[in-house]
This record gives structure tokens, C-alpha cells and sequence, in this order.
């Protein structure tokens, strides 16, 4: 297990620029980590700021507080455990009024991908878990391939990760579990390589990605979550709070479109009513029409940079 928890944060310097910081601001990083872009927020909003920030992992919330030690010694800051998903009895927790600026980069940080224990890699043998709780989180991705059916598990590689092969790779999962069930890593990511044609192993990477993403998603419910941390993200944001929201997949970048699309829309009465009776007013402004992306330089430097989109909404007075 790495002795520190390594976080490179993902197109820092746009998130200063959206987010737009001053001192006094109360900022909430959904998605603590290692604090690497909290840190950066802290700094700007001192003094007379609050540095909200919330990781379901413990490990990070530990590396988050030394690195604020060590960093930004005079920010004020409150690090919660918890998803957020949870959002409105987190912040009830944190008791603030409202927040100024939200921060959601749902990308899976560094060492959940790199230490082998915590069973996300394809790369290294561990058990199959998955699970970026597992304390609060009973389902595992051992239960989910050992357990659905065919269908279910094509269903999820399919829609989650994007796999063509998805139906092959069911196939030979159920087949393969029905004379011992599966239990680490490497038994999974050599299944789902037998499930692809061997010319299509040929390119785009590693053969499992995309299988172990969906599981991933699966196991931690996360599009579910997404969409109701933003909900209440809207909730709680002051009048002219931003929300900016960094993903890595294009169901997360679907979610997150359509939120901050249905919350931007006015009137939706046919033209020929003299008299609005929807009742619909909007409470977001939506500043990205066009997802923002890492720049040739960041990506150079990381690489995990390059699937990464941005957007970002303004809440309005309403």
C-alpha cells in the first residue's frame, strides 16, 4: 500500500477559473480525495471561508487532512465521511446556510485504481471487491458476476462500460463461474479476455477496461448518486453559487447535461398561451454549452486528464 495518497487534480486551473473563489466563499468538494483541488480553493477563500470536503474512502480523508496541514495551515476546513449522494444530511452536519461554490470530480482517484488490495485493477491479482466504501457497502463485484443472471450481466457491460463484446463476455463469465465461482481479479479480467474475438483484443487498450468500469459503477451505484448529489447541489447554492462538475464517462456527462438542462428551463407553454400556466421558472444558468476539456500540456503531464469533460452551471435568484 503506497505510503501517500497521490491525487493529481484533473484541469485545476479551470476549476479556479469557474468556480471563481473569494475569501469568505463556503466551498464544497463532493469529491474530496486527496484534497489536491481543495487545497487550491482553500487558499483563495481565506480568511473567513469554509472548506467543506466529502470522501466515503477513510484513507483519503486522513491523506486530506495531513496535506491540509501541511499546506494551508490557516484555511478553516470541515472533511466529512460520507457519499454525496447524501448530500443534504451532510451539509445539515456541516451546519452551513448554503454554499458558494460545489465541486464534483467523479473520476476514481490514483490509489483506488493503484493499490492492488482495493481490487479495481485488472492489472495485479486481489480480491474482487470493487467498493469505494466498504464499510457502508455490502455489494461486491465477486457477488455481482457470481450472482446475476446472462442477461443482467450483459446489460451492465454493456450500458456501463460501452462493450461491444458484452454479451460474449456474459456468456463466458456464467460459464466459467458455473465450475468455481470467481473470487480475484485476474480470474475476472482473463474471463472477460476469452469473451473478446482476438482480433478485437488488438487494440483500444486493455481487454478488460471497460468490463471492470462497469462493474465499478455497478457495485457502487454511482450514476444513481450522481444525479441526486446534483440535485441537492442545486438546492444548496446560493444565489450566484457555481457548480462545476468534472467527468469521465458519457453516462456521467449525460446525467449531468440533463440535470443542469432541466434546471435552466423556463416557461414550457405552448407559444399561443397568452398566460404562463406551467409555473416553470429556472434556478440554473447553465455556462457550458460545449463540455470543457484538459488542454495539450495537462494532458502531456496526465494522461488519466484525456476523458475528462467540465461542466458548469450558476444558480440563479429565483
Amino acid at each position: 500500500m503506497t505510503s501517500e495518497y497521490r491525487h493529481v487534480p484533473v484541469m485545476l486551473e479551470e476549476v479556479l477559473r469557474e468556480l471563481d473563489p473569494k475569501p469568505g466563499d463556503v466551498v464544497c468538494d463532493c469529491t474530496l480525495g486527496g484534497a489536491g483541488h481543495t487545497v487550491e480553493l482553500a487558499r483563495r477563500i481565506a480568511p473567513g471561508g469554509l472548506s467543506l470536503g466529502i470522501d466515503q474512502d477513510d484513507m483519503a480523508l486522513e491523506a486530506a487532512e495531513r496535506r491540509m496541514e501541511r499546506e494551508a495551515p490557516e484555511a478553516a476546513h470541515l472533511f466529512l465521511k460520507g457519499n454525496f449522494g447524501d448530500l443534504d444530511e451532510l451539509l445539515l452536519k456541516a451546519r452551513v446556510d448554503g454554499v458558494d461554490c460545489f465541486l464534483f470530480d467523479l473520476g476514481v482517484s490514483s490509489p483506488q485504481l493503484d493499490i492492488p488490495e482495493r481490487g479495481f485493477s485488472y492489472h495485479e491479482d486481489a480480491p474482487l471487491d470493487m467498493r469505494m466504501d466498504p464499510g457502508n457497502n455490502t455489494l461486491t463485484a465477486a457477488e455481482v458476476v457470481n450472482t446475476y443472471n446472462e442477461a443482467d450481466l450483459t446489460r451492465i457491460l454493456r450500458v456501463y462500460g460501452d462493450e461491444g463484446h458484452a454479451a460474449r463476455i456474459a456468456r463466458e463469465i456464467v460459464r466459467r463461474r458455473a465450475k468455481a465461482p470467481f473470487a480475484t481479479t485476474l480470474e475476472l479480467a482473463d474471463a472477460v479476455k476469452a469473451g473478446i474475438p482476438a482480433a478485437a483484443r488488438r487494440h483500444g487498450g486493455h481487454p478488460a477496461r471497460k468490463s471492470f468500469q462497469a462493474l465499478r459503477i455497478e457495485v457502487n451505484h454511482e450514476l444513481e448518486v450522481l444525479e441526486r448529489g446534483l440535485e441537492a447541489a442545486v438546492r444548496w447554492a446560493h444565489p450566484g453559487g457555481r457548480i462545476c462538475v468534472i467527468s469521465y464517462h458519457s453516462l456521467e456527462d449525460r446525467i449531468v447535461k440533463h440535470v443542469f438542462g432541466e434546471m435552466s428551463r423556463g416557461c414550457t407553454c405552448p407559444p399561443d398561451l397568452p398566460v404562463c400556466v406551467c409555473g416553470n421558472v429556472p434556478v440554473l444558468d447553465v455556462r457550458t454549452r460545449r463540455p470543457l476539456v484538459a488542454g495539450a500540456e495537462e494532458l502531456e503531464e496526465n494522461p488519466r486528464a484525456r476523458s475528462a469533460k467540465m461542466r458548469v452551471a450558476v444558480r440563479l435568484d429565483a
